[in-house]
């Protein structure tokens, strides 16, 4: 994928000529092949989300280090923001979010606030504006018409404020992991709970086995990285289907029946 086809996709920018897409970095185990995703979905959009250059420390969001930097095989080249709100939830909506913005599906990019109410960016964009007093939300016009992409950005920020993963959880559909695909999300709705968002997926053409790779941000907010599969003793990223009744990854535990997928 050149360059110049990556960033017409991501439009955050920041991307240079040394970093590569998710799937040229991990190309599948032998004997696998990728599952097929339609070319404009949001599986095929995530195949190509850049990566840094080789393996960097995963930052925080104030520029601190991670404190455990064991547990990833490379950082996606997206920013994290300035403030503690870019976690785990609030990366995989972002990735949601930068889709459909950059594909012009702008009527597409909502998600619910914990208290239940939807905010829509066409709305936003439209001038709208929460008034959000304890678990109630008002809209009203206080804003200027904007549908720039920066304006985009301040809509995202406004969501990661008021969503989470409870909201993730219930704004997603439950699917079986036996039909795992990229753009799916392990999600565990709490005070605190986790998201993973399953970048990539293959299958091998033999035996039909599946296997998945995850991206992750977590708490304090804190760059998107690539995860090692803790039980591979080569830190392989793939993680096979057949994971039990727990699905192990290095910073939380999901039960099986925890994949969800977009409605």
């Amino acid at each position: 994928m050149s360059l110049g086809l990556l960033l017409a996709g991501y439009l955050w920018g920041g991307i240079g000529p040394e970093d590569q897409a998710l799937a040229a970095r991990f190309t599948p185990p032998a004997g696998y092949h990728r599952v097929a995703v339609a070319p404009s979905s949001f599986g095929a959009w995530l195949r190509g989300v850049p990566l840094k250059h080789g393996r960097p420390a995963v930052q925080l969001f104030d520029g601190r280090l991670k404190s455990n930097q064991s547990i990833h095989l490379a950082v996606v080249d997206i920013d994290v923001g300035t403030q503690d709100l870019q976690q785990c939830a609030d990366a995989v909506m972002r990735l949601r979010g930068e889709y459909l913005y950059s594909a012009g599906r702008t009527e597409d990019v909502a998600f619910h606030f914990t208290s239940g109410d939807l905010a829509r960016f066409d709305d936003w964009a439209a001038g709208q504006r929460p008034r959000v007093s304890g678990s109630r939300v008002s809209w009203s016009r206080t804003g200027a018409r904007d549908g720039s992409y920066r304006s985009f950005r301040r809509f995202m920020e406004t969501v990661f404020r008021y969503a989470g993963s409870k909201s993730l959880e219930k704004e997603l559909a439950p699917v079986s992991v036996t039909d795992v695909r990229p753009g799916d999300v392990f999600v565990q709705g709490g005070f605190p709970g986790h998201a993973v968002l399953v970048a990539d997926a293959v299958e091998n053409r033999a035996t039909g086995e599946r296997r998945f790779l995850l991206v992750q941000s977590f708490m304090p907010a804190q760059e998107m990285h690539v995860l090692k599969n803790p039980a591979d003793a080569d830190g392989s990223p793939w993680y096979p289907l057949a994971f039990g009744d727990r699905l192990v990854t290095p910073e939380w535990v999901f039960p099986r029946e925890s994949l969800r997928t977009w409605r």
